[in-house]
């Protein structure tokens, strides 16, 4: 299993930021649907004010460039990214139109 973590801000308004919580308490089945077609086997999303991280786990299929040409392909994944964009904002460092960032893991606690 691999792991990765991403980090991205949202609009910092407290209305935003609940319909952003509204719309990722019920994904539809199709978006949920891409994302494990993907090869993604589990994610998750944790806030802290308008501070957003994911951690992404995936099997041996995964690849960002397979995940990004479904993703384009798919009508319904365009316009769900397009009705996120309302809300997120790019995190500082973030290259131009990216969203999500890679966030390089620095400590890792092995019994």
């Amino acid at each position: 299993m691999t792991q990765y973590t991403f980090a991205l801000d949202l609009v910092n308004d407290p209305e935003l930021i609940a319909e952003y919580e509204k719309y990722h308490s019920n994904v539809s089945s199709e978006i949920q649907q891409s994302i494990l077609d993907a090869g993604v086997t589990k994610m998750q999303i944790f806030r802290f004010e308008n501070r957003l991280f994911m951690i992404m786990e995936v099997d041996d299929t995964f690849t960002f460039e397979r995940k990004a040409n479904m993703d384009a392909t798919n009508p319904k994944v365009q316009e769900w990214e397009q009705l996120m964009w309302k809300y997120q904002s790019a995190i500082p460092g973030a290259k131009e139109n990216e969203k999500w960032v890679l966030m390089k893991q620095i400590f890792d606690l092995k019994k």
